[in-house]
């Protein structure tokens, strides 16, 4: 018997954690933290519903915290098994299970002083660097298109993914002794956007029996690319005489939004701005991500080349990199001619939320988002339009001119999840995963109608049996 439990990004966004069972042999897929709200509460509520140490291995699509920020816990919980991954992806592991413990850790230090004062009992940690030096020493790097039996019957190959540096799609053969063979199963993980710049389209798929496939843009289609970088010129040109704040992803985003002012520089279209990155975190995968240019796309890199730029930093030559506190508070006074991409992406920690509460307020301040914002972050209350906003327990007015700019979406739209799906041989029997309910369902009816799959959508904690 084969079955799949659903953990998490059932009828949600984040928190990927997929359980397979094949005749009593666990695989997890992806282990991922639910985002939104404060971090150490959110911890602390966020049990793992499964048995660490009963799991045998455990295979990683990428390296956003939603798919890999849970693998600490599940160490410190007692798993001991492998944890396969790419090569980039680990890179990446290193500096955002690092950052994200640090953080939370710091969370977890200011909320025991309340405790503390209230009297009340101090919280341990449920987890720490140790469980995240762990996690590191036990990620086997696995290339993209090579099959590898990670357990008896189960064979695992990565395909390019195309979301982010060193994303994949994941390809499961399982021998569960059925005459028939062994089912195929493919876990798409997160899939990029066709359009975007930077990474390679996502790798062809060969004929499967499932596929779990990811939901998050499954209502809605992208503006075009093109229509996206007119808007974006546009906001350069209302935003003339004040301030432009980015909240980016440390991982894909930022590095896409630099190659595109990249872009815009050597056009003449950023004449009187300077762009900072004020982000250690983002500088650092900034970095990782020139280490790793030969998994780029090759238009793109042609495109560093004839500038003689050998790295994203040299391809923006207006960019500049601020790594410590005392440069990001300087920023605040400077009052135009500065766009200032900051972590996070959803506005729910890291420096952007600083230079919120410096210019949420004023006008003059222009306030991009490039990417999703989940249910329960600042991103998806200033995206909504609330006039008001909480900041470090104050309250603050919206004044700042809201702009976004779906063609920068690291994720796959409807239209492009369509064709992928609808490129894979055969007739697959699919399960909606990583969406909301709304556009999961959006989508299932739209994949039902073109196709005549079944589609199902799990809920979480769900077990679906592939194979009784």
């Amino acid at each position: 018997m084969i079955t799949l439990t659903c953990h998490g990004a059932a009828t949600e966004v984040t928190g990927s954690r997929h359980l397979l069972n094949i005749n009593g042999r666990q695989v997890l897929l992806d282990c991922g933290m639910h985002q939104g709200g404060e971090l150490s509460k959110r911890l602390r509520r966020d049990t793992l519903p499964f048995k660490a140490r009963e799991i045998d291995a455990v295979v990683l699509s990428h390296a956003h915290l939603d798919h890999s920020g849970a693998l600490p816990r599940l160490l410190r919980r007692g798993y001991r098994g492998p944890i396969y991954c790419t090569g980039a992806t680990l890179n990446l592991l290193a500096v955002l299970l690092k950052d994200a413990c640090n953080l939370y850790l710091k969370d977890l230090e200011r909320d025991n002083r309340v405790r503390q004062r209230r009297g009340q009992k101090v919280q341990a940690p449920v987890y720490d660097m140790e469980d995240v030096l762990a996690v590191l020493e036990a990620c086997q790097v696995m290339p993209y298109s090579l099959a590898t039996e990670i357990l008896p019957g189960v064979r695992v190959t990565l395909l390019d993914a195309g979301h982010i540096l060193g994303a994949a799609m994941v390809h499961l053969s399982l021998d569960d002794g059925d005459r028939s063979g062994p089912l195929r199963l493919l876990f798409s993980g997160d899939l990029g956007n066709r359009d975007s710049p930077l990474m390679r389209d996502p790798a062809p798929v060969p004929e499967v029996d499932w596929v779990m496939m990811e939901s998050t843009y499954g209502n809605r289609n992208h503006r075009s690319y093109d229509a996206t970088l007119e808007e974006l010129e546009m906001v350069l040109e209302s935003a003339r005489g004040g301030v432009i704040l980015v909240p980016a992803f440390a991982v894909g985003r930022t590095q896409e939004v630099l190659f595109q002012l990249g872009r815009f520089y050597h056009q003449g279209k950023l004449e009187g701005w300077h762009v900072v990155l004020d982000s250690p975190m983002a500088i650092e995968v900034t970095h990782i991500y020139d280490q790793w240019l030969e998994l780029m796309d090759g238009d793109d890199l042609a495109q560093l080349n004839e500038q003689g730029s050998t790295t994203l930093e040299a391809f923006l030559p207006c960019l500049h990199l601020t790594q410590n506190t005392d440069d990001s508070v300087a920023l605040n006074r400077i009052n135009q001619g500065l766009i200032i991409v900051a972590g996070s992406g959803m506005c729910n920690g890291g420096r952007i939320v600083h230079h919120l509460k410096h210019r949420v307020w004023n006008d003059k301040t222009h306030l991009l988002f490039t990417g999703f914002q989940a249910r329960g972050t600042l991103g998806r209350q200033l995206v909504e339009g609330d006039q008001r906003i909480k900041l470090f327990g104050q309250s603050y007015a919206v004044r700042a001119q809201v702009h976004t700019l779906g063609g920068f979406s690291a994720h796959a739209d409807q239209r492009q999840l369509l064709e992928w799906l609808g490129a894979i041989p055969g007739q697959p029997r699919v399960l909606l995963v990583h969406g909301e309910e709304s556009a999961q369902q959006t989508l299932q009816e739209a994949i039902e109608a073109r196709f005549g799959h079944q589609v199902g959508i799990p809920l979480l904690g769900e077990t679906v049996i592939l194979r009784p």
